[in-house]
């Protein structure tokens, strides 16, 4: 089976290289190879290629400046969906597209279901959105596309909240961190599993158009920050943890604007690939440990 990969230098991507299957062929295109801002780049990476499956988890994730970007941001997210939606359809292929959590506004207080109305708050979140739709909308079969929605993915390597959050906790003695937005950590090792699980089996077991992934559990911004400093102190990563103040939304002014509950439903996707979600603590504590080991293989 031969498989491409979008984004196989991000977080997800790097562990979805990782995890790979003994016999899958796996192309993961770099930047100067494959442009997802140009429709006619993924058009041709993969008549090129002529993959049985697209995995496409390459996005414009940075929230805040899809705002002033909303142009590329949009290629990305939305018409490179829809690129390789009908390149496949040339071969009868299959598309799985991870989505994300802010496709929602937020405004209920319990876990969202893959099938509830979608209300984007943010252009970011409305990219993700116009993408689904796109699928949804060219896809010939439409057992041939999986969209995968996840949320707050967390790794030891990237641009992430924990990197961030160590750096702050070793240079300060005070930070303020959002304690009124809830949602779930995704660790991007098991995301990545997932993944290769839907692709194994989609078929056999006619999975659902939509699916949702998460970690076990719940926390704000500031549940994650306060873990952090605990773990990290008690692996030595930090000598000392700073005091974590919690704030409201509106003390930390953003351009976008973020769902204060975006907890996704994953009991679907639990019962069908007959896998069990970690907490999300104790995958933070696997992340953590990774980074350190990895951390002193750099500096020995």
């Amino acid at each position: 089976m031969k498989v491409l990969l979008t984004g196989g230098s991000g977080q997800v991507g790097q562990e979805i290289i990782k995890f790979k299957p003994k016999k899958v062929d796996l192309i993961y295109p770099d930047r100067k190879q494959l442009d997802l801002a140009n429709y006619e780049s993924c058009k041709k990476i993969f008549r090129e290629n002529r993959p049985d499956w697209v995995i496409n988890c390459g996005a414009y994730t940075a929230v805040d400046d899809a705002e002033k970007e909303f142009s590329i941001c949009k290629k990305i997210n939305s018409y490179a969906p829809k690129a390789f939606t009908e390149a496949i359809n040339e071969i009868n292929g299959n598309l799985l597209q991870l989505s994300t959590d802010y496709v929602f506004d937020g405004k209920q207080n319990y876990p969202y279901k893959e099938n509830q109305k979608k209300n984007p708050l943010s252009k970011y979140g409305l990219s993700k959105s116009l993408g689904e739709e796109l699928i949804k909308k060219n896809i010939k079969n439409i057992k041939n596309a999986t969209i995968l929605r996840t949320s707050w993915v967390i790794s030891p390597r990237g641009k992430n909240f924990i990197l961030t959050m160590l750096k702050l906790h070793s240079e300060r003695k005070y930070i303020d961190v959002v304690s009124d937005q809830i949602g779930s950590p995704t660790s991007a090792a098991d995301l990545g599993k997932v993944c290769w699980e839907i692709i194994k089996f989609k078929h056999k077991k006619n999975l659902p158009f939509i699916m949702h992934w998460c970690d076990e559990g719940m926390a704000s911004w500031f549940d994650i920050a306060d873990a952090i400093g605990d773990i990290a102190k008690e692996l030595k990563i930090i000598e000392k943890k700073a005091k974590i103040n919690p704030i409201n939304s509106t003390e930390y002014l953003t351009l976008a604007k973020r769902p204060k509950y975006s907890v996704l439903d994953t009991l679907n996707t639990v019962k069908l690939l007959d896998i069990k979600p970690i907490n999300w603590k104790e995958n933070l504590r696997k992340i953590l440990i990774e980074y350190q080991q990895n951390k002193n293989i750099i500096l020995s």
